[in-house]
C-alpha cells in the first residue's frame, strides 16, 4: 500500500494534479518510543509503528491555519477553484485501474473564499496490494457526478491526459526505483512488470473513460448530449444529401 501511494502520488504530480508533495521519511526508533501518537489501535491492544523508510505526505493546506473539509454542498463544491481536474485525476486512476473511489478533500486560506479540490489516498490503485488490473467503469471515479458536469468532451480532460498518455518511460521508471524494495517484499521483477504494464496502458486510458461515460452513471451529461446533437444533424444531413441525390438523379432522367 506505500508502494502505491508512493508510485501514484508520482505520477500524477508529474502529470500536474493536485496531490500533496511526497517523500520518504526516515522515522527512527527514538522518535517512535516518545510519540505516544505512533501506535496503531487494534482495539483490545496498542501496537508501536515501526521505524526506518516511511511514506511522507505534506500537510495538504501547507499551514495550519486554512481550513480542510472532505465534504461540500452543491453549491460551494460547484464554485471550486479546480472543479475541471476531476477530469484530470479520472484519467490517472482509469490508467492505475484505483479500486476504490476516488477520495478528495477541499481546502482553502483564511482570506479566500472559494475552495480547491486535493486529491488524496493511492493506496488502492493497481488493486492495492494484489497489483493487477482489474478494471471496472464504475471503480475509481468520484462519489458525486456534480464533479463531471462540465466535462463536454475530450478537451475538457487536457492537459492532465495527455501528459499521462505520453508520460516519458524514464519518468515512471524514476519514480518506482525510489520505492524502498521492502515496502513491496524485494521482488523487483515484480515492480518491473507493475511498470511495464503501466507503459502499454497509457493508450487504454481514453477507453476506460468512455466505458465510465457510458455507464449508467451518466457523469457527462453535456457530452452525451453534444454527441447526440451531432449524431442527429450528420443524420439530418444525410438525408438531405440523399433527398437531393435522389431529384437531381430524377431531373436527370425527365431529360
Amino acid at each position: 500500500m506505500l508502494a502505491n501511494e508512493f508510485l501514484a502520488s508520482r505520477l500524477a504530480l508529474a502529470a500536474g494534479l493536485n496531490v500533496p508533495e511526497v517523500e520518504l521519511i526516515e522515522v527512527s526508533s527514538w522518535l517512535v518510543d516518545h510519540t505516544p501518537e505512533l501506535e496503531l489501535d487494534l482495539g483490545r491492544s496498542r501496537v508501536k509503528c515501526l521505524p526506518g523508510l516511511q511514506f511522507g505526505s505534506r500537510f495538504v493546506d501547507g499551514t495550519f491555519y486554512g481550513l480542510v473539509v472532505d465534504y461540500l454542498p452543491e453549491d460551494k463544491l460547484a464554485e471550486v477553484r479546480n472543479l475541471g481536474e476531476f477530469a484530470g485525476i479520472l484519467a490517472l486512476d482509469k490508467w492505475t485501474a484505483n479500486a476504490n473511489g476516488r477520495q478528495a478533500v477541499f481546502a482553502r486560506k483564511p482570506r479566500e473564499r472559494r475552495y480547491r479540490a486535493v486529491f488524496i489516498d493511492f493506496g488502492y490503485c493497481f488493486h492495492a496490494g494484489d497489483w493487477r488490473f482489474d478494471d471496472s467503469p464504475l471503480r475509481g471515479v468520484f462519489y458525486r457526478n456534480d464533479v463531471y458536469r462540465g466535462v463536454t468532451g475530450w478537451d475538457s480532460f487536457e492537459p492532465w491526459l495527455t501528459r499521462l498518455e505520453t508520460m516519458p518511460a524514464d519518468v515512471i521508471w524514476a519514480a518506482a526505483n525510489e520505492i524502498p524494495p521492502d515496502w513491496y517484499g524485494g521482488d523487483l521483477a515484480e515492480m518491473e512488470a507493475l511498470v511495464e504494464k503501466l507503459l502499454a496502458r497509457r493508450s487504454r486510458i481514453r477507453e476506460l473513460i468512455e466505458e465510465f461515460g457510458k455507464s449508467d452513471r451518466r457523469p457527462f451529461p453535456k457530452w452525451m448530449e453534444l454527441l447526440s446533437r451531432q449524431d442527429d444533424d450528420g443524420w439530418k444531413r444525410t438525408r438531405w444529401e440523399t433527398t437531393m441525390n435522389r431529384m437531381l438523379n430524377g431531373s436527370g432522367q425527365t431529360h
